[in-house]
């Protein structure tokens, strides 16, 4: 039986032999280093963060715009610009044409009622008057003979009369002596229509002659003087004006140009204030005391004339200032109020407005305010009163002073700004 041999197996150290011409055995590359996987790691994570911050972005809450409900004042106004002028100025000019003799009234002199301003040449005039008055006393001297001549008339009638009873004279004669006295007496009747004429005649001429004498209808101060001395006047088609008298300056009034948009709102005895170039620092009250109904066209802008009354005590006011008046339509005392803007405020979900204040007699008096409460809006429904475009009057509706209520979203102009990241 053959038995197996056994070996003593000594291990011994592999070595290394390189072969000429021999290949370069490699080994193979690894598909991933560790740096490789950290940054592909890194990159996965900075995606997942964008992710989670976009998502964290959109559900967000939005920041919203409040202003607290309050308790105040409500003024509806309405603006014009108007002009200051007394409240009554007189035209003074000349009847009669001629040349400038005297002046006796400036720029600032206070007058009376008859004083004499100005005196036309009187002496065309004078003449013209002395002729008329030539002319009267001729026809009443035309009428004293004429007064003879019926005297004698009526002694020959009634002589030819008696003679005609008797018939010693013809009636022919008779006849002739009773035409004569009807000659005499209708005679009469024309020197007495004359007399008349040249009397009308007489006081026409004295008339302008008075003319000649520029005198103040009024009392009051002279605010304009276009004449001289030496000028002559012409007042054959328009009377030319010679002075301009203020009756009162201590009362003035503004007459504003108010379109018919805001005429409606006027009323006499509404309130008014208005500023002045000359005082800009300074405001003056005044109450509407007239709104005129002939309409102002202009360039097919139709207004209306409103005139302020304004107390002018310490003559501070001039006439033609230029005036910016504020006129009072109507106003509310210490009432609920909230900004207007609340009430034109919607979620962007709804992208239409709430509501809106009153503008016309017949516009909704309903509408609603979103109020912020325990971070959320909140639709409120209001009855809406006056408004003077800053703020508006609240009637009825669940709002308390201290609300807050929204005026504005900014979470749609935040994610606006921000840049979308890219995957």
């Amino acid at each position: 039986m053959n038995q197996p041999m056994k070996t003593d197996v000594t291990e011994q150290p592999v070595q290394t032999v390189t072969l000429p011409n021999a290949p370069t055995l490699r080994r193979p590359a690894r598909r991933f280093g560790r740096g490789a996987l950290a940054a592909a790691i890194a990159a996965v994570a900075a995606i997942g963060g964008l992710a989670v911050y976009w998502l964290s972005t959109d559900n967000e809450a939005s920041r919203y715009t409040t202003l607290a409900v309050g308790r105040g004042d409500i003024t509806r106004a309405v603006t014009a610009t108007g002009t200051v002028n007394p409240v009554l100025t007189i035209i003074v000019g000349s009847y009669v044409s001629g040349v400038i003799q005297e002046i006796h009234c400036d720029y600032n002199t206070e007058v009376k009622t008859g004083q004499v301003c100005a005196k036309i040449d009187p002496r065309p005039y004078q003449s013209v008057v002395d002729q008329n008055r030539a002319n009267l006393a001729v026809a009443n001297a035309q009428l004293t003979k004429d007064q003879a001549n019926l005297d004698y008339a009526q002694i020959n009638y009634d002589r030819n009369a008696r003679l005609a009873q008797t018939n010693a004279i013809s009636k022919d004669t008779l006849d002739v002596a009773r035409n004569a006295l009807d000659q005499a007496r209708a005679q009469i009747g024309v020197d007495q229509a004359t007399i008349k004429q040249r009397q009308a005649q007489l006081e026409a001429a004295e008339v302008n002659l008075g003319y000649t004498d520029i005198v103040s209808p009024v009392n009051g101060t002279v605010v304009s003087r276009n004449v001289t001395v030496g000028q002559t006047v012409a007042a054959s088609f328009q009377t030319p004006t010679l002075f301009l008298i203020a009756t009162d300056l201590t009362q003035m009034q503004v007459d504003t140009n108010v379109s018919e948009s805001d005429i409606g709102g006027i009323k006499e005895g509404n309130r008014a204030t208005f500023t002045v170039d000359a005082f800009p620092r300074g405001t003056f009250r005044g109450t509407v005391s007239q709104v005129r109904q002939s309409p102002q066209t202009v360039q097919n802008v139709v207004t209306y004339d409103v005139v302020v009354s304004v107390d002018n005590k310490d003559l501070a006011l001039k006439p033609g200032m230029t005036a910016a008046t504020r006129i009072v339509v109507d106003e509310r005392r210490d009432v609920l109020r909230v900004p207007s803007q609340a009430l034109r405020y919607a979620p962007a979900a709804e992208g239409r407005p709430a509501g809106g204040a009153r503008r016309g007699r017949n516009a909704d008096t309903h509408g609603r305010v979103f109020v912020l409460r325990d971070g959320d809006p909140v639709a409120v429904p209001v009855t809406i009163g006056l408004d003077d475009d800053s703020f508006t009057e609240i009637v009825s509706g669940d709002l308390k002073p201290g609300d807050l209520v929204i005026t504005s979203e900014q979470r749609a102009a935040a994610t606006a700004a921000l840049p979308r990241p890219r995957l």
